[in-house]
């Protein structure tokens, strides 16, 4: 069954996206404060990320690939600040030096340094770290946040 294409709205923003780059997966990470009304398409080639803010901004994020992924071995999350990608790439073992196919950065596309590692002698395909990523940044979303934590035992003397 297909989906219905996305159409690129005629008053639209895109939103900032991060990427990393492991022996068999990309991930990108799409910063949407409260994303609503989310549509996804993963193909082979590229992939869209349509949906509205907490601001009723209408976001529009359209990447055309550095090399082909596997769209039925990829997949998606929404979380409270992000639109999460983990997209299995075709040809592992071979890295992408850009995100995307064509040779012109937007602005919006940054690589995601604090991710990013020479993973050429890794021995495991990082979709284990990457889920263990995914549950800490829910357990950080689900956690009581605010909260000022008691430092009564703290003095201002040395």
């Amino acid at each position: 069954m297909n989906k219905p294409k996305i159409v690129r709205p005629a008053e639209c923003q895109p939103a900032r996206a991060l990427w990393f780059d492991r022996k068999k997966y990309v991930t990108v990470n799409i910063t949407v404060q409260k994303p609503k009304d989310v549509q996804v398409d993963i193909q082979a080639d590229k992939m869209v990320l349509c949906c509205k803010n907490d601001e009723d901004d209408v976001i529009y994020n359209e990447v055309y690939f550095y090399d082909k992924i596997e769209p039925n071995d990829s997949r998606e999350r929404v979380y409270d600040r992000t639109v999460n990608f983990l997209l299995r790439k075709v040809k592992p073992d071979v890295a992408w030096p850009r995100l995307q196919k064509d040779t012109a950065k937007p602005s919006w596309i940054n690589v995601d340094f604090d991710n990013w590692r020479d993973w050429a002698n890794e021995e495991d395909d990082g979709k284990a770290e990457f889920d263990d990523y995914m549950d800490m940044l829910q357990d950080m979303a689900n956690s009581k946040k605010g909260e000022v934590p008691d430092m009564g035992d703290l003095s201002d003397s040395d």
